[in-house]
């Protein structure tokens, strides 16, 4: 069995794989992650290899359990991959980014896949039918906005949830910064999709992230929306990484 752990920037996720299914997913703190991960290991005692990824430098602690118990895989550019990279930079590319093509390729082969990762940042990325990654782009989450209109502005509020609902009128200056953010956020992903539908007409979209779930209904093109993606993506890199 495997474990696989994505340390982000403030939470980690443990997930445990038998063989491709996952079986079990637990989010944890930074102050817990070490005490978490034990009582993963009593549950599932036939745990063997395991992989750590970070957007954040992961605990110490964290990464000294880990090898001492289990066979560990830290993840980087120049891991194996079931894809070919054709970024210009690839020591630049997050590991993040690298798992959500992996696991485009293994989910969706021989297919053009633009994943959308909807998390702190919004992340684009394409694969194409021949497995290549050709690359993408970034701009920012929907709290990296309602934080930059609230630091940025003298009177603006910090607003920290989303609107829910399909209006475009907001109502009060907190409704209108909520549609604001998450309207120009749909608005843009669907941009983004119709731009590579004109060189790519079989497109699959992959929605996956923290904020997946928000904007799935609102967007117009045709999705999968998923939220374990990223973590499939660790879990096949990891076999292919283990002895």
């Amino acid at each position: 069995m495997n474990l696989v752990v994505d340390v982000g920037n403030t939470q980690i996720k443990f997930a445990v794989f038998e063989g491709d299914q996952l079986q079990e997913k637990h989010i944890s703190t930074f102050e817990n992650a070490v005490s978490d991960l034990l009582e993963l290991l009593s549950a599932f005692p036939n745990l063997s290899k395991s992989i750590i990824s970070s957007t954040a430098e992961p605990p110490d602690a964290l990464k000294n359990a880990l090898s001492h118990r289990l066979q560990l895989i830290e993840f980087s550019h120049q891991s194996k991959l079931n894809f070919t990279n054709a970024y210009k930079t690839p020591e630049t590319l997050g590991s993040d980014r690298i798992a959500l093509v992996a696991a485009a390729a293994e989910v969706y082969p021989n297919q053009n896949v633009l994943v959308v990762d909807a998390g702190t940042c919004i992340t684009y990325d394409f694969i194409d039918k021949n497995s290549v990654f050709q690359g993408g782009a970034i701009s920012p989450g929907l709290q990296m906005r309602f934080k930059a209109m609230h630091t940025f502005t003298g009177k603006l509020p910090l607003i920290t949830e989303s609107f829910q609902g399909s209006d475009y009128l907001g109502k009060s200056t907190k409704e209108a910064i909520q549609i604001g953010v998450l309207k120009s956020i749909c608005y843009e992903i669907d941009g983004y999709i119709e731009d590579y539908l004109i060189d790519y007409e079989d497109l699959t979209v992959v929605l996956t992230g923290g904020d997946y779930y928000l904007l799935s209904a609102s967007i117009k093109n045709s999705i999968f929306a998923t939220s374990n993606f990223l973590l499939k993506g660790l879990n096949k890199i990891l076999q292919l990484n283990s002895n």
